[in-house]
């Protein structure tokens, strides 16, 4: 459970850190300013699409930090130099000239092709129902309405 008051507390030392103001920091994660106000004030709970927009926008913010204290802020390079030092493949390896795909079978699906007939009869009913109207939405927003 997240305790509210830590989190506030919490939410106020990015604040700090940024150089930000409760509002400036509403808009930059694209939250209404009062419901940043009403969380800051203890109003509120912060709700899990506010805290992944937090997580988004400021990837310093360790996650289980920001809910429950534990971690650190910002984010440390420990663990990306641990992932370096375990690298699976060592940077010393020589590869050559060898095939890395050699050994693969690669076998080509044949896509299943419907006659359109079969397509039609799935996708329209044709009752005897006249047509109204018929619209077409382009992919830059707009869109024509024909009527028969």
């Amino acid at each position: 459970m997240v305790n509210i008051d830590d989190f506030v507390k919490r939410l106020e030392i990015i604040l700090d850190y940024y150089g930000l103001n409760a509002s400036s920091f509403a808009d930059k994660i694209g939250v209404q300013r009062s419901s940043m106000s009403h969380l800051l004030s203890g109003r509120n709970k912060p709700s899990l699409d506010f805290v992944m927009k937090i997580m988004e926008v400021f990837p310093d913010v360790d996650l289980y930090w920001i809910l429950n204290g534990k971690g650190n802020f910002p984010k440390t390079d420990d663990i990306k130099e641990t992932e370096k030092a375990v690298s699976p493949i060592s940077s010393n390896e020589n590869f050559g000239d060898t095939n890395l795909f050699s050994q693969l079978d690669y076998e080509i699906e044949k896509p299943v092709v419907k006659k359109t007939e079969e397509v039609k009869r799935n996708n329209i009913s044709f009752e005897e129902d006249e047509i109204e109207k018929i619209v077409i939405f382009y992919k830059n927003g707009t869109f024509k309405a024909y009527v028969p």
